[in-house]
């Protein structure tokens, strides 16, 4: 049996670090896993409460394809509280994860062969999703004078159909501020295209608040997840937001494509929203790990990066060291028994010189994992 072109899509090198690191686990070794992006903590507990009680009052069935509409008014309610952006809670469509938000975005947005300009280095499947999809993704390089960031010289001279960014970004943990979003919102309509904001990682900030697209336009795409922030990432909701006039055209492909996202989860999203205290406590520890991060990895001679304002990554340059990081990433593994990503998951020109550590983990995991790699880069 034959398979699609569109099926030719690269695999997520870090869902292969961690069967690696699995692997080790099984013969009896102690992994530190610095390589997924997944909270060590999970679901709020009032989350988990009040999927509790929903279940004792009858089945989950399906909700309507938009999703809950109490889910939906909450999450409308903390664009208020947290940008002051007055959100009619009518835009806010419920998915299944963002990777249900990306699919829905694609499919409304562009038709075959459409140009889609995304940030390098930046999250893997959003190229993976567009090749599946019979788009084409179109690699921006961006320079560390930028913060690895896009800017609209980046794409100044290219027929794109739409631009995706992610602030803050992963790998990378970098943010754009007001005037760096506007100028890429700007820059992207003036060539007639679509604007894509992934905000995945918003409400992990250190210095200061992410800036939502939400903010300078209503003509855009938000995505954003309960993943991260929230701490639920096995729940596989999110939400998305979308212009009034593009809800319909959402709403019938999410009809099709998902009927709805699971009814459990957003009985859980919508209880984890008011879960104030015990995510901040999360926050807490992200804070003390980034910390001790750039401090441990500094003094392990992983010296070339930027320091994170947001999401829980380092993304550093280890072109002095190697020029195939996935190797790097395996002898790491195997001496040193941490789990980090190879960059080529990221960049796929550039990411042979580059890692991701993520810090998402327990305060004592960071510690001892930065403990090894400094004994691993001293035995060199």
């Amino acid at each position: 049996m034959r398979n699609s072109t569109r099926s030719q899509v690269d695999p997520f090198i870090v869902m292969d670090v961690m069967q690696a690191a699995a692997a080790a686990e099984a013969e009896g070794h102690h992994i530190i896993h610095m390589e997924v992006g997944q909270p060590g903590t999970g679901a709020p507990k009032g989350a988990s409460a009040a999927l509790t009680a929903a279940m004792e009052q009858g089945a989950l069935g399906y909700t309507v394809a938009l999703g809950l509409p109490a889910l939906r008014k909450r999450i409308a309610l903390m664009y208020a509280e947290w940008y002051n952006v007055d959100l009619d809670p009518s835009r806010v469509v419920i998915t299944s994860g963002s990777s249900g938000g990306f699919i829905l975005t694609f499919t409304s947005l562009f038709d075959t062969g459409d140009r889609v300009g995304i940030g390098a280095p930046g999250y893997p499947s959003y190229r993976q999703i567009l090749k599946a999809l019979d788009l084409t993704p179109v690699d921006l390089p961006t320079s560390i004078e930028n913060r690895l960031q896009p800017v609209p010289s980046d794409f100044a001279d290219m027929d794109l159909q739409g631009l995706l960014v992610a602030s803050p970004g992963n790998p990378t943990g970098t943010m754009l501020d007001h005037g760096a979003m506007s100028a890429l919102i700007d820059a992207t309509q003036g060539q007639g295209a679509s604007f894509i904001s992934d905000e995945i990682y918003h409400g992990i900030e250190y210095e200061k608040k992410a800036v939502t697209a939400l903010e300078i336009s209503n003509d855009a795409y938000v995505i954003n997840s309960f993943s991260k922030y929230f701490s639920m990432t096995g729940w596989r909701v999110g939400w998305m937001v979308v212009p009034e006039d593009h809800v319909r055209v959402v709403e019938r492909i999410a009809q099709n494509m998902f009927i709805c996202a699971p009814h459990a989860s957003q009985v859980a999203a919508l209880a984890a929203m008011d879960c104030t205290a015990e995510l901040e406590a999360n926050m807490d520890v992200y804070r003390a790990n980034r910390a001790m991060m750039i401090t441990g990895l500094r003094d392990a001679g992983f010296t070339s990066f930027a320091p994170p304002d947001g999401a829980f990554y380092v993304y550093a340059d280890v072109s002095s060291l190697t020029t195939d990081s996935r190797e790097l990433a395996r002898d790491i593994l195997d001496k040193a028994g941490v789990a980090v990503t190879p960059g080529l998951d990221f960049d796929p020109v550039r990411g042979h010189q580059t890692l991701r550590f993520s810090y998402a983990r327990s305060t004592q995991d960071i510690a001892e994992g930065l403990g090894r790699l400094k004994a691993y880069m001293a035995a060199r």
